[in-house]
């Protein structure tokens, strides 16, 4: 797979724009309490989290829940990092 270049993309301002406000979405097993385990990950590597923008999703089946939720990144490591810290979670199969 080719590695895509966005330095000039960055460069025109186009993408994400840092600091700014965020959403991310977290499915993962339905019995783990992930409503109130996102936000606590984020918040844990200092992220403002927006807890009113809180929402959550069970699959048909019940066995998995998504959760999203909006939270302000101050530098694009900081928002890589809250996907890498939500992946790393036993409890999280992927995010969006």
């Amino acid at each position: 797979m080719r590695e895509i270049d966005f330095s000039q993309a960055q460069k025109d301002g186009k993408g994400f724009q840092f600091p700014g406000e965020f959403e991310i979405t977290a499915i993962g097993n339905a019995n783990a309490g992930l409503d109130k385990h996102v936000p606590a990950l984020l918040h844990g590597i200092g992220l403002e989290v927006l807890h009113e923008t809180l929402s959550t999703k069970l699959t048909p089946a019940g066995n998995y829940q998504s959760v999203t939720v909006s939270f302000v990144a101050p530098s694009r490591e900081k928002y890589l990092e809250a996907h890498s810290t939500l992946r790393a979670d036993e409890n999280i199969r992927f995010t969006m």
